[in-house]
């Protein structure tokens, strides 16, 4: 078994420098729940391969996740944020919940036809679990307008008498860190080259101003954020309506032949080895042996 695991060692670390070669960046694997926990392993992970190439600016982040802590999206975009100027999110597979928020800080996000990623209903701990906070709150919604309403059932107000006004307050500031973080991110990074209007036919080739990012932003915020228009907190949005419902400038590598090539060679061999190994939560890069 470890001339097999060495083996596959080798062969990943050569698919990851062949990528690295082709974009020019630092490149990173990411597999994995998003949580606190994880925060100290990830800022040891990248200081070390800051000192292997401490002039390199640009980091691309080939992210699989099913979402998990917006908190510590936060402190992850930090920790990159100081080491690197420009930061690209690779989704070969999906990219949910805090996944999405996370790339949105991102300059650049690259998706497959196939890619994925999810509404940002955040991820908050209720004691045992993590479980979608928007769910909660939406439920909670419908059983005061039915009382509003008088329909509602006395087994509902028994439902309604019991939630924890402490705990529901925590769901709503998880919903509201979502939203803020992924409009701030917006407009400072993926925002930040959208100089001109380019398909606004009555604004065409004028200047973009700093409110209408801000506008474009929190639509986007919104829409991710609407629990009744996805239905279910395990959505996959795909790159079509990303782009077209959204109107959220991503870049198909599907239509890149060798990218794409580059791209599955490496993420499908490392997400079979990480399901094999049964590994939690998983992180890549050249250093790793």
């Amino acid at each position: 078994m470890l001339v097999f695991d060495r083996t596959i060692t080798s062969i990943l670390k050569e698919r990851l420098l062949a990528i690295e070669d082709y974009l020019k960046t630092d490149v990173i694997f990411y597999f994995g729940e998003i949580h606190p926990s994880y925060d100290r392993l990830f800022r040891d992970f990248i200081e070390e391969l800051k000192e292997t190439d401490p002039d390199y600016k640009k980091l691309t982040i080939i992210l699989n996740t099913p979402g998990g802590s917006a908190e510590a999206v936060e402190k992850i975009v930090g920790i990159i944020r100081h080491h690197y100027k420009e930061i690209h999110f690779i989704v070969p597979d999906y990219a949910m919940s805090a996944g999405t928020i996370f790339c949105m800080s991102g300059d650049k996000i690259l998706m497959d036809y196939s890619s994925s990623l999810g509404p940002i209903d955040p991820q908050v701990f209720n004691g045992s679990h993590y479980v979608p906070a928007l769910g909660y709150l939406d439920k909670v919604e419908e059983l005061i307008e039915k009382d509003r309403n008088g329909t509602l059932t006395k087994a509902e107000f028994v439902i309604l008498q019991n939630q924890d006004l402490g705990t529901l307050r925590s769901y709503e500031q998880a919903k509201d860190l979502s939203m803020s973080l992924l409009k701030e991110w917006l407009v400072k990074y993926k925002f930040k080259d959208w100089t001109h209007h380019r398909t606004d036919k009555v604004k065409k080739e004028q200047k973009v101003t700093l409110e209408e990012k801000q506008q474009r932003a929190e639509e986007i915020a919104a829409q991710l954020a609407n629990n009744k228009h996805w239905h279910s907190h395990g959505r996959m949005i795909g790159i079509k309506t990303l782009t077209g419902f959204l109107r959220l400038e991503i870049e198909d590598y599907s239509l890149n032949p060798t990218l794409r090539e580059l791209i599955r060679n490496y993420n499908d061999l490392l997400t079979e080895y990480i399901s094999e190994k049964n590994f939690r939560v998983f992180l890549h890069s050249k250093n790793s042996t």
